[in-house]
This record gives structure tokens, C-alpha cells and sequence, in this order.
């Protein structure tokens, strides 16, 4: 089976609660993708993960930590610090080392097929995914599909 590393927002949009037409439709697809398409894949996540659901204090907080707190963690081994130092140099994530370079770094180190997000700012997004796909390459690292709940889920034959 495939291997899909689950970032923080699938958790967080899984039990979202804003009522507003892109937080429905995102908390739509996160849960089509979560309960139909997720059994066809292996699923990972990390402790940065949880660490990053257990900030703050919101209403669907021990919900979104339930949903991955079971799910395999990738081990942070040292030679992620020095990928996501070579990602902070290049521009290629934001300057927060536990946030989108720990996700991208441990996905890519960990040859995961895809890394699961709704973050299309700064992973799932095209614009960007030539530079990380020429960075990863440099390091000699796999390049994951970033990709969200919406693009990994397979036609159902009818």
C-alpha cells in the first residue's frame, strides 16, 4: 500500500466547525477522503503533528489529537534538522521549524507516497512544487505528491 503522511490541517478540518462555504466544503472532503479513500492507504503522521493540534485551546481540540494520536509516528531522526535548515536557506518554507519544513522534511525523508494537506499556501501548492521538487532532489531526497483530500480520492465504479 501506499504510504500518506497526514499534516495537521486534515485532523483540524476533519472537525471543523466554521460555517462559512470553504470550511464546509473542506470539512466535506476531508471526511469523504478520511472514511472512503484513507483504508486503500497506510497512514503516518508525526509528534509535530500532535504538537501542533495540541496548541491553544479550541472546542474540536481532543477530537482533531484522537483522529492521529494512533497512527504510526515518523521517527525525527538528526538529518531532519539538516534538511529543514537547507529548505529555511532556500526559501522554501516558512521560517518555523516544527510547522510546514518538520511535515515536508519527514514526508520526503521518509518516502512517503503523498503528504496529505489542506495547506495550499505553503505545500500543496503548484507554483511552489518545481523549487521543492529541485531542493529535494539536490539532498537526494524522494519528492512526495503534496497533495489535498480532494485530489487523492479515486473514482468509485458505480
Amino acid at each position: 500500500m501506499k504510504m500518506v503522511y497526514i499534516e495537521t490541517s486534515i485532523p483540524s478540518f476533519y472537525h471543523e466547525t466554521r460555517k462559512e462555504p470553504e470550511m464546509v466544503a473542506r470539512r466535506h472532503w476531508t471526511r469523504h477522503w478520511w472514511d472512503r479513500c484513507a483504508p486503500r492507504y497506510d497512514l503516518v503522521t508525526s509528534e509535530g503533528v500532535v504538537a501542533e493540534l495540541q496548541e491553544g485551546k479550541y472546542e474540536t481540540q481532543a477530537a482533531a489529537v484522537a483522529l492521529v494520536e494512533d497512527l504510526p509516528y515518523l521517527e525525527i531522526v538528526d538529518e531532519i534538522a539538516d534538511v529543514i535548515d537547507v529548505y529555511l536557506e532556500n526559501h522554501l518554507m516558512p521560517r518555523d521549524r516544527v510547522g510546514d519544513a518538520l511535515h515536508l522534511a519527514l514526508a520526503s525523508y521518509h518516502k512517503c507516497d503523498f503528504l496529505l494537506t489542506w495547506n495550499c499556501t505553503h505545500i500543496a501548492n503548484a507554483n511552489k512544487f518545481e523549487h521543492i521538487r529541485i531542493i529535494n532532489t539536490r539532498l537526494g531526497l524522494f519528492v512526495p505528491a503534496l497533495v489535498t483530500p480532494m485530489e487523492l480520492c479515486e473514482e468509485e465504479s458505480s
